[in-house]
């Protein structure tokens, strides 16, 4: 824990966590706006150029992907496998404040934990639905019905869920402290002791 001014410093995330948000987060917004313009017929005919549009999709979605190995293979692995570990680990403390009541939370709480598992679920999901779309424009045999359904329900759906998350991180009183994590590395170690109890007191044990 560090100091600065006369609040205690805990540091929640390094540079690989960070740069992992960040670069998920810039890829799915790029593909986010080019898709809802290929979606929306209104969106569509304002921009006109569809084409390159959709091209700016494919190319956000490759950059995405290449992107995400890279701040794997190059960062720190061991720190995000830690991570992972962490978050599929979904205790009774996690469950019950998922079911809306009081519980002391690790590092993640239950509902981040339920977001990270979701959207490395809608990950694979717009990724493996995206190339089908692509190879079945190029081969007419693996055009196979309800692709474009099931990509099109994954944007709407990840479209509401980055609605609440941005809600939580940037406008909600009691949960926005959260992005200093995500931005500088650290949070408050008042406000970590409110919201991330059992972490704290893990870091004061040493573990």
């Amino acid at each position: 824990m560090t100091r600065t001014g006369s609040e205690r410093l805990v540091p929640r995330f390094g540079a690989t966590e960070r740069a992992l948000h960040w670069v998920h987060a810039s890829g799915f917004l790029a593909m986010l706006a080019t898709g809802l313009v290929l979606y929306l017929p209104a969106l569509s005919e304002l921009v006109a150029r569809r084409n390159l549009v959709k091209n700016v999709h494919l190319f956000s979605a490759l950059g995405w992907a290449v992107a995400i190995v890279l701040v794997v293979a190059l960062g720190d692995r061991r720190r995000l496998a830690a991570d992972w570990r962490e978050i599929e680990a979904i205790d009774a403390d996690d469950r019950r404040f998922l079911r809306g009541r009081r519980a002391p939370q690790g590092r993640f709480n239950g509902g981040q934990k339920l977001n990270v598992l979701v959207t490395a679920a809608f990950a694979l999901l717009f990724a493996l639905s995206g190339f089908f779309l692509w190879l079945g424009e190029r081969d007419h045999r693996f055009l196979f019905d309800g692709t474009g359904t099931v990509h099109e329900t994954l944007t709407l759906v990840a479209l509401g869920l980055l609605v609440g998350h941005l809600y939580l991180a940037v406008i909600h009183p009691s949960t926005r402290h959260a992005l200093r994590g995500m931005t500088r590395g650290d949070v408050r170690e008042a406000w970590a002791r409110e919201h991330h109890r059992k972490w704290v007191e893990e870091l004061e044990r040493g573990l």
